[in-house]
């Protein structure tokens, strides 16, 4: 094999998938055809993407390049409502709210840490055919200098919905298009409009975001609004994105366009995410609109559940069954966040009934309200975790196993919390101590040992001094629970299921 794990599209997905995957030991080669990324298309990450960058030691970094306490004005008629994003706190630590930070920026930061760990980022790779077989794939590769066939035990198409990988492994997609549409740019405003916070109007036509977080000038405008009626086509010019600016009673006027678009959006998902040896991730696996910002936060949460079972499958005791609870996970809960986004985006640019009545006319009615009801955890917290993504779990999933059903507390399948505990060597957050690549195992006081010697190089063992009982759980390296019993000995089946266990004892055996 030329590579372990082949890469296809160097997007958040691709770079974050590629990242996760040599953290946990794989060879990785990553290409993408495009000489240079597109403007970025998402500005929001939520609570639970973060913490599944902690373990690749990159949220300082990502903070220095992100509004870590982000600001929103709401403009309701004439009422405008100021949201600080800090305090809707949902999650249980210091990562409990969204950032605001640019796709690019994410994309950057990624590329940069798999540049220092020697792995290179082949731009103006493009895949031409792929040949599925039982034991690995072979890939055609065209770039600048010529072509180029490759081996891969395992290809991971995070090239888009209508990528090659998907086409060429044949897997099929059902998709509908939306009757909305959204235009995006970056542009030069002059005029009254307060910087470092985004300002979000509500409009019977639709909602008109401005940021200052452009690319290729200081303000980003995206707005949602109902199917261009105008018979306009490509980009949006000087002339409509100032006519979308007076309409929302923003007091701005357009000096210069940079850049823009005109997204024509559809709702996909892919019928599987895997044939063989090709896997799917992001918006290769599914795509829907801009809505609630899911898009890139359920891609890089795809490569974080994707890239540590590409590297150690052939370690694991039922290889197919691993990389099959990938898609058992997964698709559910991106066909949920496409139910999510229809409604949400159906709420912001429907431009007839009830939807143009809400934004027009109820919602400035409301405005005075906004402030208590956003103080108000029991109304907003549903809503919130539901965005942030810390509603998923994964309890019937195949690699989830529960020696202890009927016991009450944290159950394999969910997520770990942020809670404080105790070990040796004093007080810590649990996401601090599990702030590496592997599989954590958390021993409570009186729980039998688990000499870390007898688990493999990937598996680091922790014991809870604070924590009675004799239980001992196991984290995957995605913050999930995998394992929660007494015995060592049903630990090590599990570990020999997810390859953590089989890895060590072939490193063992390699190095008598």
């Amino acid at each position: 094999m030329d590579r372990e794990v082949l890469v296809v599209g160097a997007g958040p997905t691709g770079l974050a998938l590629a990242l996760h995957a040599h953290a946990h030991g794989a060879e990785v080669r990553i290409v993408d055809r495009r000489v240079e990324p597109r403007p970025s298309r998402a500005l929001v990450m939520h609570p639970r993407t973060l913490e599944q960058f902690r373990p690749l030691d990159l949220v300082d970094v990502l903070r220095r390049r992100a509004l870590d306490e982000p600001q929103a004005l709401v403009h309701l008629g004439s009422r405008t409502v100021r949201v600080r994003l800090d305090d809707l706190r949902v999650g249980d630590g210091p990562l409990g709210h969204p950032w605001m930070v640019r796709q690019r920026d994410v994309e950057d930061v990624l590329a940069d840490a798999l540049h220092q760990r020697g792995v290179r980022v082949e731009r103006g790779a493009a895949l031409e055919d792929l040949a599925v077989g039982r034991d690995g794939a072979r890939a055609l590769l065209r770039g600048p200098s010529g072509e180029e066939r490759v081996t891969a035990r395992w290809v991971a198409g995070c090239d888009g919905i209508e990528g090659a990988v998907r086409l060429l492994a044949g897997i099929p997609v059902v998709s509908r298009a939306y009757r909305q549409e959204v235009l995006l740019a970056d542009v030069d405003l002059s005029g009254d409009l307060e910087a470092g916070v985004a300002h979000v109007v509500a409009a019977s036509r639709g909602l008109v975001f401005v940021f200052a977080l452009g690319e290729r000038a200081p303000w980003r405008v995206l707005a949602t609004r109902g199917a261009n009626d105008t018979g306009r086509q490509g980009p949006p010019d000087r002339d409509e994105l100032q006519q979308l600016l007076d309409a929302s009673g923003l007091a701005v006027r357009v000096d210069r366009v940079a850049w823009s678009d005109r997204l024509r959006l559809a709702r996909r998902l892919a019928a599987r995410y895997r044939r063989g040896p090709v896997v799917l991730a992001g918006d290769a696996a599914h795509s829907h609109s801009p809505a609630a910002a899911q898009g890139m936060n359920l891609g890089l949460q795809d490569a974080a559940a994707l890239g540590w079972r590409l590297a150690l499958a052939d370690s694991a005791r039922r290889p197919g069954v691993l990389l099959d609870s990938y898609e058992e996970e997964r698709r559910p809960v991106a066909r949920a966040s496409i139910t999510l986004t229809d409604l949400v985006f159906w709420a912001e640019s429907s431009p007839t009934g009830v939807a143009a009545l809400l934004r027009g006319v109820l919602a400035p009615l409301a405005a005075p309200l906004a402030p208590a009801l956003l103080r108000r955890p029991a109304l907003t917290a549903p809503t919130l975790r539901l965005l942030a993504g810390l509603w998923v779990q994964h309890r019937h999933s195949p690699v989830s196993r529960d020696d202890l059903p009927g016991h009450r507390g944290l159950r394999p399948g969910d997520r770990l919390p942020d809670s404080e505990v105790v070990t040796e060597h004093g007080p810590v957050r649990l996401h601090d101590l599990t702030a590496r690549p592997g599989i954590h195992v958390l021993l409570a006081r009186n729980a039998r040992d688990v000499p870390p010697s007898t688990l493999g190089p990937r598996v680091h063992v922790h014991r809870l001094r604070d924590r009675p009982g004799t239980t001992l759980v196991a984290v995957r390296p995605d913050g999930y629970l995998g394992y929660r019993g007494t015995d060592p000995v049903h630990l090590r089946a599990w570990l020999g299921d997810t390859g953590a266990l089989d890895r060590a004892v072939g490193v063992a055996r390699a190095t008598r």
